[in-house]
């Protein structure tokens, strides 16, 4: 008996949405046989987990606030990947978005307050514009640069480079803290249930996710030339598409949203440029891109999961002993059964007989 991998005319419909839920299952399997290996029960473990992301309402809510720059950038690698453009930089388009704002928060005083907010999320959103379209996207459309070489290398760099600010350039003149001084009080963006919630980084990201659906999915833009250059780029171009322009548009986009994550995250949440900036979204966006199967709407319940991982790692460190890394490995486990699985969206699994069986 022999077994080969098909193409299939079509992407399976049912395939891309039993992948990610087989995936998710799998993932979690492979955890539980890790907690065992750290002497742990995984049904406790997974329980202290759910606990500590969704066992009160301050719990719920600092899932919520995880799980919106998370949204955005699972929204952000998701549109490059259309186009098998595969963006690994989302994380530096992020602080990138911070650096941005926090300039406009810290040096252009000369604006009224009331104008601090609105300029630095522009400003945000053209500094993660610049770190994903301008450079990578332009490297690969004219030279065919690599761009996970390129997006994964720029990354560090501009992390390196925040890092650089906050330590010294931009530190607040405060003794031995580390960080930039605090965004005024009236440019933070407006909270909501008891204040531990930012609205407007929850209406910003549902309005985005609506608009790329439509994007996405009802224009010939994102419905068709993205697709087809993900596809068959030769058939594209056959089609008059251009190919080179559409990959510099795309991760401008992909970058200007992984931007805005940064932007709102730091007017929500830190109010600074601060140690941590790098914190794995973007990272992590990667897996809520794949598991979301590029979708606006799934990829927000896909954020909340994620979200939900990470906030109860802490529980597994608070009430079971265990290391607070175990959170990032077992989203790490999620990626592993996801790709795996993603061959049989595109490809069918064909089972030969050899010609003895055959005759038997």
């Amino acid at each position: 008996m022999k077994f080969r991998l098909e193409k299939r005319d079509y992407r399976s419909t049912r395939m891309a949405v039993l992948v990610p839920v087989v995936s998710l299952f799998v993932s979690f399997v492979l955890g539980a046989i890790v907690l065992l290996i750290s002497d742990a029960n995984p049904f406790q473990a997974y329980a202290a987990m759910i606990k500590g992301a969704f066992g009160s309402q301050t719990k719920l809510q600092y899932t919520l606030v995880k799980s919106i720059p998370l949204l955005l950038c699972g929204l952000a690698v998701g549109i490059a990947f259309r186009l098998k453009f595969w963006n690994i930089g989302a994380e530096g388009q992020y602080v990138g978005g911070v650096i941005g704002i926090t300039w406009v928060m810290q040096f252009w005083t000369f604006l009224p307050t009331s104008l601090l907010l609105p300029v630095g999320m522009v400003v945000g959103i053209l500094f993660g514009a610049m770190w994903g379209g301008g450079i990578p996207g332009v490297l690969k459309a004219q030279w065919s640069v690599d761009e996970t070489l390129t997006t994964l290398m720029m990354n560090y760099i501009i992390i390196g480079f925040a890092e650089y600010l906050y330590f010294n350039a931009w530190k607040a003149p405060r003794g031995g803290n580390m960080g930039t001084v605090l965004y005024p009080k009236e440019a933070w963006l407006p909270r909501i249930w008891g204040g531990r919630v930012h609205g407007g980084g929850i209406f910003f990201a549902l309005i985005l996710v609506g608009i790329l659906w439509f994007v996405l999915y009802k224009t010939r833009w994102g419905g068709f030339e993205l697709n087809m250059i993900g596809k068959n780029k030769r058939a594209a171009e056959c089609q008059g598409v251009s190919i080179k322009k559409n990959i510099i548009l795309a991760m401008l986009l992909s970058g200007a949203i992984a931007g805005l994550a940064g932007v709102i995250d730091a007017a929500a949440v830190t109010h600074q440029l601060t140690k941590g900036v790098d914190s794995g979204y973007g990272f992590t966006g990667i897996i809520i891109a794949w598991m979301s199967g590029l979708n606006p709407f799934i990829s927000i319940i896909v954020s909340v999961i994620m979200a939900a991982l990470e906030t109860g790692s802490d529980a597994l460190q608070m009430t079971m002993k265990l290391p607070n890394a175990m959170g990032a490995v077992l989203q790490g486990l999620i990626l592993i059964p996801l790709l795996a699985g993603n061959i049989f969206i595109e490809y069918r699994l064909l089972v030969i007989k050899t010609r003895k069986e055959v005759t038997a």
